[in-house]
């Protein structure tokens, strides 16, 4: 069995071969990776050394303190969250060597094709279509996909799509690694209230994808997808952040370097916000401790709750407390970030940008549900569409 000892050695041994002052940040991360210290709690060969997750937090304090360059969860964040845990639960032994190294490395952006127009907090309702061919073997899929982040960085998707209209919705879909640079696949911007076009559109017609390309079994996608939407809210509402890091850090800032802003109310406010804000980073961090013992539960549901609530509250509260310069707003250039950086733009990018965190990752609405049953153990809510086929549904 590993343990920290044996870790502490294996990083140090990685910075001696690899001195980060004297190879570039690619190489370092392929290193890292192939030394098993990329998540150790991860497979031998895979990133990983079969060690208990809770050790990773020694590799990351040794590399932390030489300096050593990490990947950027801001870029790769889906990734990291959603892809790579189910590509490992669900993929081949093939996938899972094809796809991890350079997912975790960044050299490889991977998106999500999930949500479609008649199909987002309903997405068990979605229609795309995936066919297979009798002679080659391949799916052909046809459909669209909207909201998918960083689709026009992509090389790669996890796509799920109806391959049996005749099952009830939550049967008969099956998930998929769709390649972003195949013919057929088309990705248009969706512009935001911010200017920018971080979201995307997307239209799949006659895309081929190889059976190869297929994680887990034919008509078991709802299942495959439940682990990358459990993952999804945990990396969403559990992000690993300093005291006063996230939304909280430039109110607090603020408040601190520009005494003239002060006013009782907004002082109350912000202390309440503050310890909300802290309650919200140990909650977070006790819910990874959990994910020691395997994969996250629906309680992840009840972290990214309160993410979105928080971060619109703060950012409510900076445009109040800056006044006429909260209501600035540095670029209304049409753009298409390969990131998003909340702390690193003005107050009115936050408060705008903010609106949209009840939305992603599962609508508020959805999530109360999931808390409320899953957690909580209330009685579900009636749904008389369960047992009807799919073909058969309003739409």
């Amino acid at each position: 069995m590993t343990d920290a000892d044996e870790l502490r050695t294996r990083t140090r041994a990685l910075l001696a071969a690899h001195p980060p002052a004297a190879v570039d940040r690619a190489a370092f991360l392929e290193a890292r990776f192939d030394a098993g210290l990329a998540w150790v709690h991860y497979p031998e060969g895979l990133g990983g050394l079969g060690a208990p997750r809770s050790l990773q937090a020694v590799v990351d304090a040794e590399l932390e303190a030489a300096g050593a360059p990490d990947n950027d969860p801001r870029r790769i964040g889906i990734g990291l969250g959603m892809a790579a845990p189910t590509v490992l639960g669900f993929g081949t032994e093939e996938q899972k060597r094809r796809f991890l190294r350079p997912l975790w490395t960044g050299e490889e952006v991977w998106c999500q094709l999930f949500s479609e127009p008649g199909a987002g907090s309903d997405l068990a309702a979605l229609g795309t279509r995936a066919v297979r061919d009798g002679e080659s073997g391949d799916w052909v899929v046809n459909g669209q996909k909207v909201w998918t982040s960083s689709a026009h960085t992509a090389r790669w998707a996890i796509l799920i799509a109806r391959t049996d209209p005749d099952l009830p919705k939550h049967r008969g879909i099956t998930y998929f690694v769709c390649d972003m640079t195949d013919p057929g696949v088309e990705v248009r911007p969706l512009r935001q209230i911010t200017g920018e076009a971080e979201f995307n559109e997307v239209f799949l017609t006659d895309v081929r994808i190889p059976d190869a390309h297929r994680l887990g079994e034919v008509g078991d996608g709802w299942k495959v997808t439940q682990t990358t939407l459990m993952n999804e809210r945990v990396s969403i509402g559990g992000m690993r952040i300093p005291r006063e890091g996230g939304m909280i850090g430039p109110v607090a800032a603020a408040w601190r370097d520009r005494p003239d802003l002060r006013t009782h109310d907004l002082h109350q406010r912000l202390l309440k916000l503050w310890v909300d804000a802290e309650v919200a980073r140990l909650t977070g961090e006790r819910l990874r401790q959990q994910l020691v013992a395997g994969q996250p539960g629906p309680e992840g549901s009840g972290m990214k709750l309160g993410f979105a609530r928080l971060n619109q509250e703060i950012s409510g509260l900076e445009v109040e407390l800056l006044g006429e310069e909260g209501l600035l707003y540095d670029d209304w250039t049409m753009r298409r970030p390969e990131l998003v950086d909340f702390t690193g733009r003005d107050a009115g990018y936050r408060y705008l940008r903010s609106k949209g965190n009840s939305i992603e990752g599962g609508t508020s609405e959805v999530l109360l549900n999931i808390v409320a049953e899953r957690v909580l153990g209330l009685p579900a809510e009636p749904r008389t569409d369960k047992d009807v086929a799919w073909k058969d549904l309003a739409r």
